[in-house]
């Protein structure tokens, strides 16, 4: 007689009904002879139903594994197709308060990042507030990083003269300081030479009634401005200084460079 082995509900009532056929075995029934043949093929059938699901199951498992592999190893070969079709570079600008040089910058394609920041100073990590007081000979800047395969450091110039007064000296409007100084402080020497290239070409074209007074100097280390001071203008938008001096300028911007924004 068979004996249950397995607690699985689909086993019990197979075991039960091959119990009851057990009995008829035993018995003097003529209707076995013609239900026997059906049983076993009714089992046999249900076997390779079985296994047919069970090998189709594991086609399917293999299919998806194989299709995740070949999914994230293409996306990986694009992603680093992208990076070597970037060439990052940075650039730091002082153009008055540095609230307002971000909020132009941050808008153009090809710029990644830019931080606001401090730099051009005789202290380490300086606070806004020493900063501020003309002690520490630090400017505001923005630290620029742009995609130069997109965006290249004579088009950033370019945008640089544009959006400020670079022949006031110390100042940008009421902002006065030598923090507000209009100063370029290059990464490169091909970044030195565009710069005086371009300053020494505005100033001989008349394009300002006044000289340029921009210093153009050798970078040496960024401070990043307290947290506070970061994406100002999209932070604080209705903010008396964003609503009156920089949404101006930005607007400004967006229109002679309508060409050049995200």
């Amino acid at each position: 007689m068979a004996i249950i082995t397995e607690n699985n509900s689909f086993t019990h009532i197979i075991v039960i009904f091959e119990n009851t056929i057990y009995l008829f075995l035993n018995t003097d029934n003529m209707f076995w002879n013609d239900f026997l043949p059906f049983y076993c093929s009714i089992k046999k059938n249900n076997i390779i139903f079985m296994r047919n699901i069970f090998v189709f199951s594991v086609l399917i498992i293999l299919i998806f594994l194989f299709g995740f592999q070949y999914f994230q190893s293409n996306q990986q070969q694009n992603i680093k197709k992208e990076q070597m079709g970037q060439h990052f570079e940075k650039a730091t600008f002082g153009a008055g308060c540095f609230w307002c040089v971000e909020a132009v910058f941050q808008r153009l394609k090809g710029v990644q990042s830019v931080v606001s920041g401090y730099s051009g100073g005789a202290i380490d990590n300086p606070t806004y507030k020493q900063v501020c007081g003309g002690t520490t000979g630090h400017a505001e800047v923005c630290q620029i990083s742009y995609d130069s395969s997109i965006i290249s450091f004579k088009e950033l110039l370019e945008v640089f003269w544009q959006v400020h007064d670079p022949t006031t000296l110390n100042r940008q409007g009421n902002d006065e300081g030598t923090q507000y100084r209009s100063v370029v402080f290059y990464h490169s020497d091909e970044q030195k030479q565009l710069a005086e290239y371009y300053k020494t070409e505005l100033d001989s074209s008349g394009a300002f009634h006044d000289p340029i007074v921009t210093e153009i100097s050798p970078f040496t280390v960024f401070y990043p401005a307290e947290n506070y001071h970061q994406d100002y203008y999209n932070e604080n938008g209705y903010a008396p200084y964003c609503m009156f001096v920089i949404k101006p300028k930005v607007q400004k911007f967006e229109k002679v460079f309508h060409d050049k924004l995200k």
